[in-house]
């Protein structure tokens, strides 16, 4: 969450910085209203349409960074604050939400893992004012695109809504993203789970360490979430108006659950890590106590050959006949005595013997089950072969 690129010390407040891996800039808008709607690409930010009577509502969705002076004409034309500029294009900063004059700011994050890969957490900047919405990505994304299906349907609330509803939308579609990922993450631990009992091996450390360090990282992307949809719900913007901050608290239950998910990962994924180091340490144990109950039977039968081993000429056993099978038979009874001591003590048991004589025993892992509840969101109840399924409460 470091940033590679930062501005110099010293540098002016609003100073963009655009790093040498940015990519094109591509301008997209949607410009609508109950009765029209209309959308397109542009080239330059001179041939975005501009709002022409009261109820139309421009949404422009500006992502890659490298044109700088694109930038600076969307600042200019829509008289963003510098500050709020630097925070969009300066990336990454934190998920919040501020206040700039007749303008607020909000910054949130789009999770995805692409592939089964490296974890995305791209940030996304909206800038709301009275009648236009602006997004800002730094890379290229079709995340938004479920609300622009939404635009161009006439019957959608969004047609019939200002620039405060579009918001809100962007941004319950933003907080939304983290599901799939929470879901392929719990699928993961679910599938780790039964090697970890079954099968430890040192591969599978890695794997636990990998999906903990994912989670940690989702941790920080949607926690900071949480703070901002509560800020937009205490604020006075008369565009985020007290209709629009009805849908924000749902927006707010789906950043507490997903945060109560994380935590809940978490917690099953240091479980996972505890579960690998006592079935190594069992499975050491289980070696060391073979290796000693060998010894153990073995030690009074060394005893006696190291006894009759020696070489004194006067031992009146040596010239007896039946010697060498007296000596035998003493140590087969000596063995099965140790055997029976120990399964008398509970120290050896009949698995132990199957192990003593060479077999392997194959052991089915017990089905574990697991219930969680919380507040804001539920999961089923789950067996060894389940994954935890968070069900989120549709928004409006």
């Amino acid at each position: 969450m470091f940033r590679k690129y930062h501005p110099k010390p010293g540098a002016r407040p609003g100073t963009l910085l655009i790093t040498p891996d940015a990519v094109e800039t591509r301008i997209r808008y949607v410009k609508y209203s109950s009765a029209a709607c209309e959308s397109g690409s542009v080239d330059s930010v001179d041939q975005l349409p501009q709002p022409l009577i009261s109820d139309e509502v421009i949404w422009i969705d500006l992502q890659g960074f490298k044109d700088e002076s694109s930038l600076q004409e969307i600042a200019e034309r829509f008289a963003i604050h510098p500050l709020a500029m630097e925070d969009v294009v300066n990336v990454p900063q934190r998920s919040k939400a501020e206040q700039y004059d007749d303008q607020t700011l909000i910054i949130a994050r789009l999770v995805s893992i692409p592939n089964d890969k490296e974890l995305n957490l791209t940030q996304l900047g909206i800038i709301v004012g009275t009648n236009y919405v602006l997004t800002f990505e730094d890379k290229y994304s079709d995340r938004l695109d479920p609300v622009r299906s939404r635009i161009e349907n006439p019957s959608s609330r969004l047609r019939a809504s200002g620039a405060g509803y579009l918001a809100y939308a962007i941004l319950d579609t933003a907080v939304d993203t983290v599901y799939p990922v929470l879901e392929h993450l719990g699928e993961q631990l679910e599938s780790l789970e039964r090697d970890v009992i079954e099968d430890p091996r040192p591969a599978l450390l890695q794997k636990v360490n990998l999906i903990r360090n994912r989670l940690v990282n989702v941790r920080r992307a949607i926690w900071p979430q949480r703070d901002a949809v509560q800020e937009l719900l205490i604020s006075d913007h008369d565009v985020i108006n007290d209709e629009i901050k009805i849908f924000l608290r749902d927006t707010y239950d789906h950043c507490v659950q997903s945060a109560e998910v994380v935590e809940m990962y978490r917690e099953m994924a240091s479980g996972l890590l505890n579960t690998y180091m006592s079935s190594v340490a069992h499975r050491s144990n289980e070696v060391m106590k073979v290796l000693t109950i060998m010894s153990s039977i073995f030690v009074p039968m060394t005893f006696v050959a190291g006894i009759y081993g020696m070489n004194f000429e006067n031992m009146p056993e040596l010239s007896y006949s039946w010697s060498y099978p007296l000596v035998w038979g003493t140590m087969i009874v000596m063995a099965f005595g140790m055997m029976t001591f120990f399964y008398k003590r509970g120290w050896i048991q009949i698995a132990d013997l199957r192990a003593l004589a060479g077999e392997r025993e194959q052991q089915n892992a017990a089905p574990i089950s697991i219930k969680t509840e919380s507040a804001g969101h539920r999961t089923r109840v789950l067996e060894h072969d389940q994954t935890p399924a968070v069900v989120p409460r549709r928004a409006a």
